[in-house]
């Protein structure tokens, strides 16, 4: 375990701090996500609604539409890439986030929006995407710069649920999200410290991480904790749903190599209301695999609200993944592999 000296040599942009102002920025998108009621756009006058971008920019947009999707009354679909889906017209809301305001695939769809009329709204902290939105005059949200976009999510998270309720895509009183906001700052505190978040880590250190969880709430959560494994801890992590799981994946553990299973640590990120044939299957699954790997944990939801617990496990695997960084001795901020690539597309 590294003194305090160290882990602050060790992370001299400061994720640790980034990563426990999680809940300010999440208050800080929330309310300057405010004007999104004066867009005057409503969900029951569209045919869908597409959130495009990229990375830490894209997964603001994976926890609304997994936490929107029992009430909304239309489709809400993420893109991560250039092109839209061919449904989308001059019925469809397309919302562009790019924490940069200059990623080229989110420009790309955006400009593809804009050509097939589609509304569209805009959320960044600047750049190219932002400069369109304001000579279009666009419904746009600016959010504060200067982060690495994963170490954004608060600011871009409250902005699009302010935007999805505003919408009719959710209920979120403002109660309910002044108690899930308040419950993600006392988690904070706790995992600032290290806490259960620092122990799960040290769990992982060495070994190949693979997150589970079912379908619905997690789902987006699932995907988080492996992106922020493969960013702040410079590590590999897969991961996959279940039921899907049990009709392929699990066969895998059957035949695969010893030393290969023996470097494997399961995740299971679990919640009260996951289906009652999913939470069997966790445990049939967890007898099978158990047995033929380094580790199976179960990481439960905390709080009341889908909104509550969706966050519990957000911050969770945030702290466990920048925890995990400490542990391996590695910077949490920088990503010189992405850089390189973004070098190398740029030289053409």
């Amino acid at each position: 375990m590294r003194s305090e000296n160290e882990r602050v040599e060790l992370d001299p942009q400061d994720m640790h701090g980034a990563i426990a102002a999680f809940p300010a920025h999440l208050r800080e998108g929330w309310r300057r996500g405010e004007v999104a009621e004066g867009f005057g756009l409503d969900a029951r006058a569209l045919d869908g609604v597409v959130v495009c971008g990229m990375g830490g920019s894209a997964i603001g947009g994976d926890l609304l539409r997994t936490l929107a999707e029992p009430e909304a009354p239309v489709p809400v679909q993420v893109v991560r890439g250039y092109a839209l889906p061919g449904w989308v017209g001059p019925r469809t809301l397309v919302v562009a986030s790019s924490y940069s305001g200059g990623t080229e695939e989110t420009l790309a769809a955006f400009a593809e929006a804009r050509a097939q009329r589609a509304a569209c709204a805009v959320v960044a902290s600047g750049g190219a995407l932002m400069a369109r939105a304001e000579e279009d005059e666009l419904p746009r949200v600016a959010i504060p710069g200067g982060l690495q976009p994963r170490a954004a999510l608060g600011y871009s998270l409250g902005v699009l649920l302010r935007l999805g309720r505003a919408l009719g895509l959710l209920t979120l009183p403002d109660d309910a999200f002044e108690a899930a906001a308040a419950g993600a700052e006392a988690r904070a505190a706790r995992y600032a410290e290290g806490g259960a978040a620092r122990d799960l880590a040290e769990r992982l250190r060495g070994r190949l991480s693979v997150v589970y969880s079912g379908t619905g709430l997690l789902e987006a959560v699932n995907l988080r904790w492996r992106t922020q494994l493969h960013e702040n801890a410079k590590t590999l992590a897969y991961g996959s749903l279940l039921p899907e799981l049990n009709h392929n994946e699990i066969v895998g553990f059957e035949a695969a190599p010893g030393e290969v299973l023996r470097r494997v640590a399961v995740v299971a990120l679990r919640d009260r209301d996951d289906h009652p044939q999913v939470q069997r299957r966790f445990a049939a699954t967890r007898a099978i695999v158990e047995p033929r790997v380094a580790l199976w944990h179960e990481a439960e939801t905390e709080g009341e609200g889908r909104l509550a617990r969706m966050l519990s496990l957000v911050q969770l695997g945030d702290a466990v993944s920048y925890w995990l960084a400490m542990a391996q001795g590695v910077d949490p901020t920088p990503v010189e592999s992405i850089q390189r690539l973004k070098a190398t597309l740029a030289r053409g």
